[in-house]
């Protein structure tokens, strides 16, 4: 609390002296010139306004957008008014224009008296640099030359320290704002350039006008200056667009991709704990994060506190902010707000708020345009998630009992499959009501459905909190029983369910005892086919049945217990990657331009003793399915790269392999770690990760940010398999890539104009967004006369080669280089 009083106490120092200085120029100004003729009041007046339009043009000198400082230069007015103004009159002049450049943009006093100051205090400073130069003897130029240096140098330092010690927390939290040497170099070369000239044009003349006055001389430099100052403008504003078009792109993907904008709702609870990232206080939630110490856990996907974490944050990237927060007061000053979508429905209001550092570039009607259409389009993605989630609802529930449908127990299914360890059990109850119709025939339907609904009851209240209950048919119910430790824990839970639903229920005035039959399906290890399963309970489930039929128990309740075990293919691929016995094949990458190979492409392979070669597809499939995707990734980047290196040895000219992962994959925790130190050991060679579209649909600001550093770190990222029959255009916004690989469904007849076009205009959008692209599937000359004409420049197909083991690929190169293109004789297609 004493440092934020400390820091208000410096603040408003800081603004009495600053705008003290601005009002005394100003006043200074005016009192010098009254005196003057009206040649010095038309240079005077051209001068305010040539101040006005620098200021207005500014620079930023810090690489972070608005969180680094910024620069204006209206002292380079300054050597245009200074042969026929004194230099305090100038100095006021330049603080008035910047005076009312501010009020005119911004509005806001404070602001305008600060910078009037800040500026008339730099005119000053680079005033008595040149007066000092001066009396030194030293040309007028180079006094011009140091004076601009001095006055460059006085305002960024100025502006550190303001947003160092009194910006308030969000400035000093965020570490500062850190300069860009080259940003700072470009600022004082630009800055020496313009001044020297302008002042030795105001003192010779100017090279283009003969026997002028000096008064006309000042008048044309200055409006030379507002011309340039104008066009610098206008180019930043059209840069400005450019990226705010970006940004609302890439906002509204966003908000119509993420699964945080589900249908919970928008408002933030406003106590402490649920604050999310960043939180300041109780009520006021900020983006971004400062510090590792302020940011708590990522919030649930479709929680409040992740819906509004990704509001702040596609706010902050469209429109430019310093800080994006929540709370429950509309904008101050110097803030843009918009009210949260349907936040009254839930509870108070909320707003979204963006607010800049009252230095930077002043909130425009542009900008508060794009939150307005941000908070639109987040309002008809909620809209329209719920209903969908609605329907989705509705579509998967069985509207008798409301529990789980077919449909939705498959899915669950599969889901909890995919997701639990190898060595996770699980199993699949298969329940049948015995004698239902005759219930129906004899009491009715509805006494019949009630039944049903007392069962599926039943079944909910005796199962644990993780396990599934649906009824999927007629009589028929399913239960899948998770987190399983062995056979004998499933057959207590099935046999508790016996005995909990057979007991007598009261249905109107009749007493009915239910006698069901339970066919059980236990998996010890996650399944590929996980359908078997539930085949498995349910033929064990019949069997009770018809045992009944020739005479078997049929008073009481039976439990039937499957042989079904975990397929043989688990146990294989599990052997394979767990001993390290998977091979690779290498085909080909090459250039349409030089005629040679410039990358293999590594390809896993596996043959088993009994069963031969396994499907590819398949093999990868299953290692994901035993947990086991990121190991195996590990083991092919590792043999990759050191063929790779014996590839070069032999050609020089082979500079790059790619693997095939899937985008999660590249985080830290996973396998990103591990091919970075992999790539440091073969400095020599591009490791490029191939991304399966597929993936890409789950990409998340964490993957993206990853996919970012490991291109810094010289890795490439490409997109695979582009065109398929999954492929969108989102995919190729989505993540950061450097190679666009074609699917060889998009070429498979380029006499075909469609086809053509296609690959024009994508290698076309290639161009603009600097990412190279490769053809995949180019199995003939004829094809790959058709690419090179249409200006594709990469290529991989069987024309070039199919995948090879390290040897034969070894041998390839021994015998013709990097040549695309080698006789056939001899070379087995490998599937």
């Amino acid at each position: 609390m004493g440092g934020n009083r400390n820091s208000r106490g410096v603040k408003r120092l800081a603004f009495l002296a600053f705008a003290g200085i601005g009002l005394a120029l100003i006043a200074t100004s005016f009192v010098l010139l009254l005196d003057d003729p009206s040649d010095s009041w038309l240079i005077a007046g051209v001068g305010v306004v040539c101040a006005a339009a620098l200021e207005l043009t500014w620079v930023r000198v810090g690489a972070v957008a608005h969180r680094s400082p910024m620069i204006s230069l209206p002292v380079l007015a300054l050597p245009a008014l200074a042969p026929t103004l004194s230099l305090p009159v100038s100095a006021g002049l330049i603080a008035l224009g910047v005076l009312l450049a501010i009020l005119i943009e911004s509005g806001r006093a404070s602001v305008a008296l600060y910078s009037a100051g800040l500026q008339g205090a730099g005119a000053l400073a680079a005033s008595g640099l040149f007066t000092w130069f001066g009396a030194g003897g030293l040309p007028i130029l180079v006094g011009v030359a140091a004076a601009s240096v001095g006055y460059v140098f006085f305002i960024i330092a100025t502006e550190v320290l303001r947003q160092r010690f009194v910006a308030g927390p969000l400035g000093r939290r965020s570490g500062g704002r850190p300069l860009s040497p080259l940003r700072v170099l470009l600022v004082l070369v630009g800055t020496v350039v313009v001044t020297v000239t302008a002042a030795h044009w105001s003192v010779v003349g100017l090279p283009f006008l003969v026997e002028v006055t000096n008064t006309l001389d000042a008048v044309i430099v200055l409006f030379a200056l507002m011309i340039v100052a104008s066009v610098v403008k206008v180019s930043t504003v059209m840069a400005v667009m450019r990226h705010r078009l970006a940004g609302m792109v890439a906002a509204t993907s966003a908000l119509a991709a993420d699964p945080a904008t589900g249908p919970s709702g928008w408002v933030t609870p406003t106590s402490p704990a649920t604050t999310g990232i960043g939180a300041t206080s109780a009520a006021d939630n900020t983006y971004p994060a400062t510090s590792a110490a302020d940011a708590t856990p990522e919030p649930e996907p479709g929680s409040p506190a992740a819906v509004t974490d990704l509001l702040r944050r596609v706010v902050a990237d469209a429109i430019g902010a310093e800080s994006v927060i929540v709370r429950s007061e509309p904008a101050q000053p110097g803030e843009i707000s918009m009210l949260l979508p349907l936040a009254g429905a839930i509870g108070p209001d909320q707003y979204i708020v963006a607010r800049r550092d009252a230095m930077d570039g002043a909130f425009t009607g542009n900008d508060r345009r794009a939150l307005q259409a941000l908070a639109t389009t987040a309002e008809m993605v909620v809209r329209a998630r719920r209903n969908i989630a609605g329907l989705t609802l509705r579509a998967n529930t069985d509207p008798l009992t409301s529990l789980p449908n077919y449909g939705a127990f498959q899915e669950a299914l599969a889901n909890i499959n995919d997701h639990r360890d190898y060595s996770e059990a699980l199993a699949v109850l298969f329940i049948d009501l015995d004698e239902f119709k005759r219930l129906n025939d004899r009491f009715g339907h509805q006494t019949g459905d009630e039944v049903l609904r007392e069962l599926g009851r039943r079944l909910s209240a005796v199962v644990r909190p993780n396990d599934v209950v649906a009824r999927v048919g007629g009589d028929e119910f399913v239960i899948i029983l998770t987190h399983l430790a062995s056979l004998a824990e499933a057959k207590s839970i099935a046999e508790r369910i016996l005995v909990v639903s057979g007991e007598p229920m009261l249905i109107g005035q009749t007493t009915h005892s239910p006698i069901i039959s339970v066919g059980l399906a236990y998996s010890a290890h996650r399944e590929t086919d996980v359908n078997q399963l539930v085949q498995d309970a349910d033929r064990s489930m019949l069997a009770i049945k018809k045992s009944r039929r020739r005479g078997g128990p049929s008073k009481e309740s039976s439990l039937n217990i499957s042989s079904h075990r975990s397929s043989q293919m688990n146990d294989i691929i599990a052997h394979a990657i767990d001993e390290d016995l998977l091979e690779l094949a290498f085909q080909p990458i090459v250039s349409l331009v030089t005629g040679q190979i410039w990358a293999f492409e590594a390809l896993v392979r596996y043959t088993d003793p009994d069963l031969g070669p396994l499907s590819p597809p398949s093999i990868v499939e299953k290692a994901k399915g035993l947990g086991r995707l990121d190991a195996m990734t590990r083991q092919v980047a590792v043999k990759a790269m050191a063929a790779a290196a014996d590839f070069r040895l032999i050609e020089p000219r082979v500079v790059c392999m790619t693997i095939n992962v899937e985008a999660g994959q590249i985080l830290p925790e996973r396998v990103g770690n591990y091919i970075e130190e992999l790539a440091d050991r073969y400095p020599g060679i591009s490791l490029c990760l191939e991304l399966n579209e597929r993936s890409m649909t789950k990409v998340t600001p964490a993957i993206r940010a990853q996919a970012d550093r490991l291109r810094d770190l010289g890795m490439m990222i490409a997109l695979d398999d582009y065109g398929s029959q999954d492929s969108s255009v989102d995919a190729l916004v989505r993540m950061p890539m450097d190679i666009l690989k074609i699917d060889r469904s998009l070429v498979d007849d380029l006499d075909d104009i469609r086809q053509r076009e296609v690959l024009t205009a994508l290698q076309g959008f290639g161009d603009n967004l600097e990412y190279s692209m490769i053809v995949e599937g180019v199995e003939n000359d004829a094809m790959a006369n058709h690419l090179s004409a249409l200006g594709i420049r990469s290529a991989q197909g069987f024309h070039y080669g199919v995948p090879e083991s390290f040897e034969k690929t070894l041998s390839r190169l021994e015998l013709y280089g990097a040549r695309a293109v080698v006789p056939r004789l001899g070379i087995t297609l490998v599937s």
